[in-house]
């Protein structure tokens, strides 16, 4: 890929978290601009994807490793973090019949100093992209609460074009976003504002936009190995 070529990738992280979460995923992924998700392999509606999931060149599936609480406090000791990437792996295979085009955590764990080493080592023995050690620079300001409070603006349609116009430079940007669907017995803290991420990721003037500014929409399955830095 050529550095001068705007590239984007739009990954929706819990898939599997509940049949609500998968269904808004898969919808982003056929009506919107989804290229890419993040499989919670423990979470209650992982095994229903087996056999259910789009090609991945319409949608590359990663490995979000869950080693946290709800509330974001590490669950392991930090010793533990390698054997139970694999273990995640393993899991991950068993429910995709694949491997993982790339790699990230539940929380952004993996920014954690205790564990970084395991998972650049982990992520580089498997091959893949490991989420802000890759050639994707990723951006994470698609996300509608902060200090507890709910902020519909800023994954509105109208927000998400600014962020295009002053964030997508030459390259690869990743996009995380959270869509999905509450219900199914699925509790979150981050509740209306995943349906807001389902109707502005599908909102036709969110792919128009990227069209007309020559941005193209890639995921993790169109990319050469990670070298390792950005």
């Amino acid at each position: 890929m050529e550095s001068a070529t705007r590239y984007l990738i739009v990954n929706a992280d819990d898939l599997g978290a509940s049949t609500g979460i998968n269904r808004g995923i898969l919808e982003a992924c056929a009506d919107g601009v989804v290229t890419s998700a993040s499989l919670m392999v423990d979470a209650p509606a992982s095994a229903q994807l087996a056999g259910e999931l789009p090609d991945p060149l319409e949608l590359s599936v990663g490995l979000h490793a869950t080693l946290t609480t709800e509330g974001g406090e590490l669950a392991i000791d930090p010793s533990e973090c390698r054997a139970e990437l694999d273990r995640q792996l393993s899991r991950f295979e068993e429910i995709t019949g694949a491997r993982p085009t790339h790699v990230d955590s539940h929380h952004n764990i993996h920014r954690d100093p205790r564990l970084r080493d395991s998972f650049v080592a982990f992520a580089a023995e498997l091959g893949r992209p490991l989420r802000e050690h890759s050639q994707a620079r990723y951006f994470s300001s698609f996300y509608g609460q902060w200090d507890g409070e709910t902020h519909l603006e800023q994954i509105s349609v109208a927000s998400l074009l600014e962020m295009f116009d002053a964030e997508l430079g030459p390259g690869i940007t990743e996009l995380g976003c959270h869509p999905g669907y509450m219900g199914d017995g699925f509790e979150s803290s981050y509740s209306v504002e995943r349906e807001a991420e389902v109707r502005t990721l599908c909102d036709p003037r969110v792919r128009d936009r990227l069209e007309r500014i020559g941005v193209k929409l890639v995921n993790f399955a169109s990319l050469p190995s990670p070298s390792g830095g950005h």
